[in-house]
């Protein structure tokens, strides 16, 4: 292969980043991986109800090559179109091992803040380790770098990684993909809920429900009436909970608990206190509701909440989300992570980077969920989706 030209190659001066995201849907052990001439596009999913996209925007790589391969005779110029650009459908496609990749990433020991459980959002920043191993020094990360190759249709990626000296090259086997993964659509002309939020605070209330160990997570809406917007657990062996996020009328304060209220009851109501100043809670930055007749003024919505805990890595390293619902129920958790290409590793914590007036650069996860079907038992393992 090394007298031949790969249809792709990258090179990232800290694997770190691409660790971070690609950990974030890493709740399967294999992805599909698209190669475009903006970025790769990696995708998992389970069961048809939960799919998980990570989009590493070419902007995270220092160099970043494309060669799309020729479109097969029998769709060429048959058509007599002379247009020369790319056809999209001639992007390489394959599957790839998702756990192995991660474990390449992190050879010469990678850091991940999340993994430790922590109960509210971290920065992708890794903490400087206390210790002088010669794998997690600091002074080591600024010479380290990442190569991505991908020779031809069938070919092994290849992961180069050097540090210091030392490189270590490694093969995935890629297959090609079977056709039975389908995107679960999201009907962007048919959107009746869309909250824009710093992620803590979702994660943080995902983490105070989950320590009641529900089944199911019941999202409420509603643009006029109180409480406005409202994450609940339910179905478990403890009492339901809930977390409103409504109208505060407090001072400043950096807490999440000062912002949004969690109750415990029995039967799972609750009533908020604050006074309504505007129709918006206050840790929201964008509040949209409209829900269709059928569901009065309040949109009301059930899943799984072990599938909804599967986002909880990207809620943890993540910025802002944007949590939008279509007519169908379908859920999008999009997560905004901001990552410091300029400095030596992490996300933005709202600084800009040593030495330049460039921002970070902005990437996306996003993920999607199938509602529970109506008048299905929460107590019941066998729980169904809507298809």
């Amino acid at each position: 292969m090394a007298d031949v030209e790969p249809i792709f190659s990258a090179v990232s001066s800290n694997a770190h980043h691409l660790y971070t995201l690609l950990q974030c849907i890493s709740f399967v052990p294999k992805a599909t991986v698209l190669i475009t001439p903006d970025g790769i596009r990696f995708s998992v999913e389970e069961g048809r109800v939960i799919q998980a996209l990570a989009f590493l925007d070419k902007a995270l790589f220092t160099t970043y090559t494309f060669n799309p391969p020729a479109a097969p005779n029998n769709t060429s110029r048959d058509s007599g179109d002379d247009d020369d650009s790319p056809d999209p459908t001639c992007n390489p496609c394959f599957v790839v091992s998702l756990s192995a990749l991660l474990e390449t990433l992190k050879i010469f020991g990678v850091n991940d803040p999340s993994a430790t459980g922590a109960t509210k959002a971290v920065s992708v920043q890794p903490s400087n380790p206390s210790s002088s191993n010669a794998f997690t020094t600091p002074a080591l990360l600024f010479d380290r770098s990442c190569t991505l190759q991908y020779f031809q249709n069938g070919s092994p990626l290849s992961i180069t990684l050097s540090e210091t000296g030392i490189k270590t090259t490694c093969e995935l086997t890629t297959y090609e993909p079977d056709g039975g993964e389908v995107d679960i659509p999201l009907q962007r002309d048919a959107i009746i809920m869309k909250v824009i939020m710093r992620s803590a605070w979702l994660h943080n209330a995902i983490v105070e429900l989950g320590a009641t160990n529900p089944n199911v997570l019941k999202i409420s809406a509603s643009a006029d009436q109180e409480p406005f917007f409202a994450l609940s657990g339910s179905g478990g062996p403890f009492s339901e909970s809930s977390v409103e996020f409504s109208i505060e009328e407090q001072g400043p304060n950096n807490g999440a608990s000062s912002q949004s209220r969690k109750v415990l009851t029995d039967d799972g109501t609750s009533r908020s206190r604050a006074k309504r100043a505007k129709l918006a809670p206050t840790v929201t930055e964008t509040f949209l509701v409209s829900p269709p007749s059928s569901m009065g003024s309040r949109i009301k919505q059930n899943y799984r909440f072990s599938l909804v805990q599967k986002a909880s890595r990207a809620m943890a390293v993540a910025n802002k989300v944007s949590i939008r619902g279509d007519r169908q129920g379908v859920l999008s958790l999009q997560f905004m992570i901001e990552i410091d290409t300029h400095g030596s590793s992490g996300a933005s914590n709202g600084t800009r980077p040593s030495g330049g007036a460039l921002g970070p650069t902005v990437t996306f996860v996003d993920f999607r969920f199938v509602p529970l079907l109506d008048d299905v038992a929460v107590d019941d393992d066998s729980m169904g989706e809507l298809e």
